[in-house]
């Protein structure tokens, strides 16, 4: 099958899961000659998330941005293999914001729509894609391509699992997390508030490097914290 054999070779690159869903209904008009979503999910260091206590780090900065590129070149890569099999292929990047959208704050497509289809994992009250395996320790990366299998892709949306935990929401430096659950459609706004978090950011940690990567919610979640490796 070609999207096994596109896992296969991602997770040989450095990719820690790949997940597919069927994701049209859910692309703006632009992107709609679509028809698979493919995820590709890497997992940040332990050792290196850990660190981080009441504020980011230098070296989880690093890893962020090293693991966004390593992503990027794995989304490239699957670009690659699928237009080799003649078909179309689209790759979102691990973080890029789009000028003029939300206020800057959001990409083409969100990463979590693809994520959460594809049975992965939910999202949390963070707003962070929690993976089954690794918690929300995780960077996601998404291609789009006009291949779709001949029985399609049963999308497997799991509900969130956190329960009465606001582990996330009282951690929160910027008080940027509403605490609500989240549900396929809900707006971001009513997870989270993206403007507090940033400015916070800027504020308080503009010296690390460009002040926008926190970590804190992502290190407080006990299905990071407590998975077993």
């Amino acid at each position: 099958m070609l999207l096994e054999e596109l896992k296969k070779m991602l997770i040989s690159e450095g990719a820690s899961d790949v997940g597919f869903s069927s994701i049209n209904k859910y692309l703006p008009d632009e992107l709609k000659i679509f028809k698979t979503c493919v995820t590709v999910v890497v997992r940040l260091s332990d050792a290196i998330v850990n660190q981080i206590i009441d504020s980011p780090t230098f070296t989880y900065y690093h890893h962020y941005k090293a693991i966004n590129n390593l992503i990027d070149l794995l989304t490239l890569k699957g670009v690659l293999f699928l237009e080799s099999k003649g078909y179309y292929a689209y790759s979102i990047a691990a973080s890029q914001s789009v000028h003029g959208k939300d206020n800057g704050f959001s990409g083409v497509l969100s990463h979590k729509i693809g994520a959460v289809l594809s049975g992965m994992g939910f999202v949390g009250k963070s707003n962070l894609f929690v993976h089954e395996r690794f918690g929300p320790r995780v960077r996601l990366g998404t291609i789009l391509t006009t291949y779709e299998p001949e029985n399609g892709i049963s999308n497997d949306v799991i509900e969130p699992k956190c329960g009465d935990c606001n582990l996330c929401v009282v951690s929160c430096p910027a008080q940027a997390i509403h605490g609500n659950t989240w549900y396929l459609g809900i707006d971001r706004n009513e997870m989270i508030d993206p403007h507090a978090c940033s400015s916070y950011m800027k504020e308080k940690f503009k010296f690390i490097g460009r002040g926008q990567v926190c970590g804190i919610c992502m290190r407080v979640c006990p299905y990071g914290s407590e998975v077993k490796r």
